[in-house]
């Protein structure tokens, strides 16, 4: 037995995959790690490929981008993507296969196609928005109204971002002098953390919801390969379902991110998000001078009307006065002659009224009684009304109708 040692081995391996794989082959894969020597300026990386359902490692393999080709097809890829070329992404790559006796199995990267790698961006931003969509809320922040007065403005931006100032004084310096409140919310815009710091700032303005008009996301100056942290679906959840308005200024003029895709509006850049607020302020102050203006008119008309009602009311009163006189007069001319008739019917009644009564009193007087037949028998000038009250010899005077008698009370036999 002849045995190999460790070096011929991986020398025969070598050999072998060299013979078996001579050429260059496109190979699907996921970057699962990115390293870039910052001496050598060489690029490593490692190639995964994942169970689609299981999401478990079926495949593995390192590879290796050498700086001469790195220094060309990383700007070559992000300018043509958008994206960054970091961990996380799908890339076709054109590959060769080597074998180094110390270092073992790699991949040696010549090429790489962008467009494999935007479809699978564009992919997974249809898949974020269908999965929006069936969850209802795609569409919820763009279904608020915006407010008619947006001048409280919470800002979402990297405090030193070149696009918050010019933001600030797109704001400060409009032309018609409107006044704005703006309060920044600071969070990283680029990078892995953009995701968690921008929810973190959300939530904050979230807590404090009634204080603002209006959220404003605002990035500038930053490269578009950045732009991949805008295309999260917990951010897009979180925007699309946002209390407030969003309005996103992230800097880009390629294809709408996610984020842009359910944010309420979306302009390019961060002073056209200061010029669309200063718009709606414009577009509320020409409705308030069209108000103004239909009431000043209003108010013309409906005086011209009451001063020609008012000159007709001068020029009847004249010729009303003497008819309402007239009338007047005659009024109570015919209340004059009802008042004298009644008063005369008054008097007649009360005059017939006191005949009466004087006729009853004459009818019930002691004459009147007296003429009839009757007496009256008076005792010292006092009429008898009972007989058992007189003694014997009280004298008694009887008057009829004609004269008076005499007479004395006898004691009984």
């Amino acid at each position: 037995m002849n045995p190999l040692s460790l070096y011929d081995l991986n020398a025969l391996a070598r050999r072998s995959l060299e013979q078996c794989l001579p050429d260059a082959y496109w190979v699907q894969a996921e970057l699962s790690e990115v390293h870039v020597h910052p001496a050598t300026g060489h690029c490593y990386v490692e190639f995964v490929q994942k169970d689609p359902r299981s999401n478990n490692l079926v495949a593995k393999a390192r590879g290796a981008i050498w700086s001469n080709v790195f220094h060309m097809l990383r700007p070559y890829f992000e300018e043509s993507t958008g994206q960054a070329f970091t961990a996380g992404i799908k890339v076709l790559v054109q590959v060769t296969v080597s074998f180094h006796e110390l270092y073992g199995y790699s991949l040696t990267v010549q090429d790489i196609d962008p467009t494999y790698t935007l479809g699978d961006m564009a992919r997974r931003r249809r898949e974020i928005l269908a999965q929006l969509e069936e969850e209802g809320v795609l569409t919820l922040n763009k279904e608020l109204p915006m407010p008619v007065l947006p001048q409280r403005i919470a800002v979402i931006s990297s405090p030193s971002a070149a696009g918050y100032g010019d933001f600030c004084h797109q704001l400060e310096h409009n032309p018609h002098g409107y006044y704005f409140h703006v309060e920044l919310f600071p969070s990283i815009m680029q990078g892995e953390r953009t995701e968690a710091s921008m929810l973190a700032a959300l939530d904050r303005i979230n807590r404090r919801a009634e204080d603002f008009d209006v959220v404003v996301i605002i990035r500038g100056g930053g490269a578009t390969s950045d732009l991949s942290c805008f295309d999260t679906y917990l951010l897009a959840a979180a925007c699309a379902q946002f209390p407030l308005p969003i309005l996103t200024g992230i800097g880009h003029e390629r294809d709408d991110t996610v984020l842009d895709s359910v944010a309420h509006t979306r302009v390019k850049t961060p002073t056209a998000a200061a010029e669309y607020l200063t718009t709606c302020m414009d577009e509320a102050a020409a409705r308030l001078q069209q108000l103004g203006e239909h009431i000043y008119n209003g108010i013309s008309a409906r005086l011209q009307r009451e001063r020609t009602r008012l000159q007709l009311c001068r020029q009847r009163i004249p010729a009303s006065s003497i008819r309402y006189l007239s009338q007047a007069r005659l009024q109570l001319a015919e209340a004059r002659k009802d008042l004298h008739r009644a008063a005369d019917a008054h008097l007649i009644r009360q005059h017939h009224r006191l005949e009466l009564l004087q006729q009853r009193v004459t009818d019930a007087s002691p004459a009147k009684q007296l003429a009839r037949g009757y007496s009256i028998t008076l005792k010292n000038g006092r009429a008898v009304k009972d007989a058992s009250t007189l003694q014997p010899g009280d004298v008694l005077t009887t008057r009829v109708h004609k004269g008076e008698i005499q007479s004395i009370v006898k004691p009984e036999n």
